[in-house]
Formats: structure tokens, sequence, C-alpha cells
């Protein structure tokens, strides 16, 4: 694994990081879209700044997606390609509640095109699931949440599925969460 750095709202940024790897490697086994911003807990759905819900959408769906697009022919070349949409439980439809507007409704999206690409890419082998770490404590998460590793080992687990494991889910620790 060697870390590239890459502004996922940069379609010319992701173009030029999916080339690179291309060239170097010729293929992708695991695409981990982690990148999200604005965990907005002071603010509500009824009042908050369209622009900010429109920026948070740019990173934490639309940099997945565009970065899941420029990807895909490397990960077609793989023998056992992933895919893995690091969400968030405030993405639960089932779960979800008032606050924290953008970002949740970014995670729910998040989780909805999870389940579009799973679908569509069930031909091409490559296994898609969203995971949600929990309560890390990240720059994001703040002090209080759990070890970086703790939250890694859910998206490790689904990075390294065997190929007959699950597609289109949506998982904690190893374990299905409600859409």
């Amino acid at each position: 694994m060697l870390p590239f750095p890459l502004d996922v709202t940069d379609a010319d940024d992701v173009t030029a990081l999916a080339l690179r790897v291309e060239e170097e490697f010729g293929v992708l086994d695991v695409l981990v879209n982690n990148a999200a911003i604005n965990y907005d807990t002071a603010r509500r759905a009824v009042s908050v700044d369209l622009d900010e819900v429109r920026r948070t959408l740019e990173t934490n769906l639309f940099g997945a997606w565009r970065t899941t697009q420029a990807f895909l022919p490397l990960l077609r070349r793989s023998r056992h390609p992933r895919l893995v949409n690091v969400s968030s439980e405030s993405g639960s439809l089932e779960h979800m509640s008032g606050g924290t507007p953008a970002y949740g409704v970014s995670k729910a999206a998040l989780n909805a095109l999870t389940r579009k690409l799973a679908d569509e890419l069930l031909g091409d082998r490559i296994l898609v699931n969203a995971v949600c770490p929990g309560w890390i404590a990240t720059d994001m998460g703040g002090p209080g949440g759990g070890p970086v590793g703790q939250g890694a080992a859910g998206i490790v687990w689904a990075a390294t599925l065997p190929d007959s494991g699950p597609t289109g889910g949506f998982f904690r620790e190893g374990e299905p969460v409600a859409w």
C-alpha cells in the first residue's frame, strides 16, 4: 500500500491519479473511498445553508462517485476487486433523526450509491460494500472516539472479503447495519 495525495473534488486530480496508478501498477485490487468532511452537528435541516450542503455532497458523495468511475477500469483488471465506501450510521435511514443534515444526507446518498454500484458491478465480480467505522478519534471524530485501528478493522474486513463474500451491504465491525 502506497499513499498518494488526492483531492476528490478535483476531476483532473482524480484522473491524474488513476493514470499514475495505471502506469505504475496496471491494476487496482481495492478502492477505499474514505474522504469525508463536515460533521455538522450544530446545524438543522430547516435552516442549514444549502451551499454548505452542496460542498459536503461534493466531497462525501460526488468525490467517491468520481473516484470510483476513474478507477473502475483498473478494478476490472483485478482477480479479486473490492470497493469499500466508508459511510456512517448517520446515513442509516432507520436510525436517522434531526441534526447533522449535510453529513447525514451525504452518507445516506453514499449508501444508495453503494447499492447501485453493487448491482451494476456484480457481473464484473467487484464486491461493493459500505462500512461504518464507528466514532473514531480522528481529526473529524475528535477526542473520545475509539482508536483508528478499531475503525480500520471493518474497512480491512470489507477489503479482504472472499469472492463469495457479501456485496451491496452496509456493515460495522463485519456485522450488518440497517439501511
